[in-house]
């Protein structure tokens, strides 16, 4: 599954709107036999590619085992159905990470393999969330008065719309958009597409001018009292409006990964203030911190994610450092919580 998930990242920014799979096929003796990743949008997914792989090296796949990080899908869209092809085959076992949150698959594609007599192992998943802040040395990401533009140089911000690129969706708060009016679109690197936008706006305050309505890209505004009017205005705009409040009359972040898992987004970036950030945080939802540091002391501020405060220091967010890189003059830090898929 390792080996499959390396394939999987071969897919960046190859593979949207599609999700970046990977493939492995091991024959019964242990021997990798396959290898494929899912190429462009109507091209063939990683099973496919891992099939032809082994074929064009002469390899019998049956009985073998399929490694894919992500349940084969089961309909007919710009290609045809993975597991029938992993079926065709012979394939004896198919072993995913996931299963697909899509509803055109949602188990479908494990139901057709175990109808045909394929071992099926899946464990459980969700959207990788990655939160992302730009900061000054001592932690500052906007100064009392809220001014944050810019903290770090033009090669962290170029860097940082890189993973833009690679998302599915970029996320921020009603707070942001009100306070900022971003674009959240990727304009410093070259990209085959825009992610999609989400805006958490418990109230429905998105202003219907607001600079994030872009064509050609989905807009998914997110709120929690109901304002049917506004929710008509905004997706005249062409966004599209889901009401999911929690008890606490807020927008449920939890139900909103779900709702977006449904929609087709497995990576999402979060570009928000420090309160939003810290009930990401709060809440157990983030996977991945992107943080660039530059080299300056601001002092006294707002701070990467409003939460605690802690009475001892194990109750901080445990996290693993995965690269600490220069960036210009700024350091760029990838750090995962502890626990989490190894990608």
């Amino acid at each position: 599954m390792n080996q499959a998930l390396g394939l999987a990242a071969q897919a960046l920014f190859l593979s949207n709107p599609n999700p970046r799979v990977g493939c492995v096929l091991v024959a019964p003796d242990g021997r990798v036999i396959g290898r494929g990743f899912t190429q462009q949008a109507g091209g063939p997914h990683a099973e496919v590619m891992a099939l032809r792989d082994a074929a064009t090296a002469g390899q019998d796949v049956r009985g073998a085992t399929a490694y894919v990080t992500l349940e084969p899908c089961a309909h007919q869209g710009r290609t045809g159905p993975c597991c029938d092809a992993l079926i065709a085959a012979g394939i004896g076992r198919v072993v995913a990470s996931i299963a697909d949150p899509n509803p055109l698959v949602g188990g479908q594609g494990f139901a057709r393999l175990r109808a045909a007599g394929v071992a099926v192992e899946v464990g459980p998943g969700a959207a990788w969330v990655r939160l992302k802040a730009a900061a000054s040395l001592d932690g500052t990401t906007a100064l009392a008065n809220g001014a944050s533009q810019w903290i770090t140089s033009p090669a962290a911000r170029a860097d940082g719309h890189a993973w833009r690129a690679r998302a599915c969706a970029v996320l921020t708060g009603i707070g942001t958009v009100l306070d900022d009016d971003p674009r959240l679109d990727v304009r410093e690197v070259p990209t085959p597409r825009q992610p999609h936008v989400v805006v958490v706006d418990s109230q429905l305050q998105t202003p219907l001018d607001a600079r994030l309505f872009i064509a050609c890209r989905a807009c998914y505004i997110y709120a929690a009292a109901q304002n049917d009017a506004k929710k008509a205005a905004l997706e005249a705009r062409g966004a599209t409006v889901i009401y999911l409040p929690n008890a606490q009359g807020k927008v449920s972040l939890p139900a909103m990964l779900r709702d977006l898992a449904q929609r087709g987004v497995n990576e999402l970036h979060v570009e928000a203030g420090n309160k939003l950030n810290g009930s990401f945080v709060r809440e157990g939802l983030v996977d991945e911190l992107l943080v660039y540091l530059a080299p300056t002391l601001l002092g006294p501020g707002l701070g990467m994610a409003n939460v605690g405060p802690f009475d001892a220091l194990g109750q901080g967010l445990a996290m693993d450092f995965t690269t600490v890189e220069r960036v210009g003059p700024d350091i760029r830090i990838v750090a995962r919580v502890r626990g989490r898929d190894i990608f």
